[in-house]
């Protein structure tokens, strides 16, 4: 909602916006109550739902709105494909699944206006989380093994295939936030007209053994031999999942911008869970890849709690890493710190709390 609001107040022109799988049309109603407050005339609004029971349902609900939607009842594949055929282009698409949406990826990346927004959610958690390693070769090319970041790797698996369908179509992609709860894995990004340089070393894969915890990353344009873990006489396995996107997760001067949104200041406009999840995903640009549960950290160490995260931050960062607090999952370190140094910042932690 805040994005297509941002969207709304920044645009020069018309606006076309899409809800593809609208179901009952909350969400397209939310949009033209809310992100639509000013200047509603500037936005076309195509509500979609591909089960024609529905159209009732939806034209009811949608009957409020300060300016009508183009409401339909069609297949998803062949609304994107007529709307590409007739050089009809939408400034926001919002696909909202069941499942994996992976098959309507490109679709509706031909139906995208450069520089438009594409909102992609996916239910399907078994896949990209390694719990249905055949199920994430079908619905992403990928391999996916599990890991304590799940949630992260979920959405980077969904942010690679992303990435992969746009570079088909001489596209680039710039995430703007991605986040879950754990059953529904959201992205959302801006299409641009070219990649931008360098976009290519964002994609990679992710290795973890499952014996020591070492996590390393590799570019995939730049793959070689995997060096060796932290297990004594590199005796550990790495456990490879890829080809994902080991970019940055969030756009932090977005993020700003929807947290400075006037609306906001107004009682109740958001709630406070919303506030709170905005505030988490700024302090973190979701990079780097490599991400640590603290309470494994304190399990490795063997004995005692984990140290608060805050001061592991602080001491990464004072040791000259990277560090932020996860936006994605909580409890959750992101740096560039390997696993030695972790350990050794934790128990140095442990000894200064004692």
């Amino acid at each position: 909602m805040l994005l297509a609001r941002h969207q709304h107040r920044h645009a020069q022109g018309q606006l076309r916006w899409l809800d593809l799988m609208a179901g009952c049309g909350i969400r397209s109603l939310r949009w033209g109550l809310e992100a639509l407050q000013e200047r509603p005339e500037r936005v076309e609004l195509w509500v979609n739902d591909g089960d024609p029971d529905r159209l009732p349902c939806l034209n009811s609900n949608l009957s409020d709105l300060p300016r009508p939607a183009r409401v339909s009842c069609q297949a998803a594949e062949v609304l994107l494909g007529q709307a590409y055929l007739d050089g009809r282009f939408f400034d926001l698409i919002d696909l909202d699944a069941f499942g994996a949406p992976g098959a309507l990826i490109q679709p509706a990346l031909q139906a995208l206006r450069f520089e438009g927004l594409l909102l992609l959610a996916s239910t399907d958690g078994r896949s990209p989380t390694g719990h249905d390693r055949a199920g994430a070769i079908r619905s992403l090319g990928a391999a996916a093994r599990v890991h304590p970041a799940s949630w992260e790797l979920a959405l980077r698996h969904q942010l690679g295939l992303v990435a992969r369908q746009a570079w088909m179509l001489g596209r680039g992609i710039q995430p703007l936030l991605c986040f879950s709860e754990g059953r529904t894995f959201r992205v959302s990004v801006r299409m641009r007209r070219h990649l931008q340089p360098g976009e290519e070393h964002r994609l990679g894969l992710l290795a973890r053994c499952e014996a020591c915890g070492s996590q390393v990353v590799q570019i995939l344009k730049n793959l070689t031999g995997w060096p060796s873990c932290c297990c004594p006489s590199g005796a550990g396995r790495w456990s490879v999942s890829g080809p994902l996107w080991i970019g940055p997760l969030q756009d932090l001067q977005t993020l700003a911008a929807l947290r400075g949104d006037p609306w906001l200041q107004q009682p109740g406009a958001i709630s406070n869970r919303t506030k709170r999840l905005l505030e988490r995903l700024e302090a973190d640009p979701g990079s780097p890849a490599t991400v640590w549960a603290t309470d494994e950290l304190a399990r490795r160490l063997g004995g005692g709690g984990p140290p608060p995260l805050s001061q592991l931050v602080t001491a990464a960062r004072q040791a000259g890493f990277q560090a932020y607090p996860s936006g994605v999952m909580a409890g959750q370190l992101r740096t560039d710190a390997d696993l030695t140094v972790l350990l050794r910042l934790c128990a140095d932690l442990r000894s200064e709390g004692t």
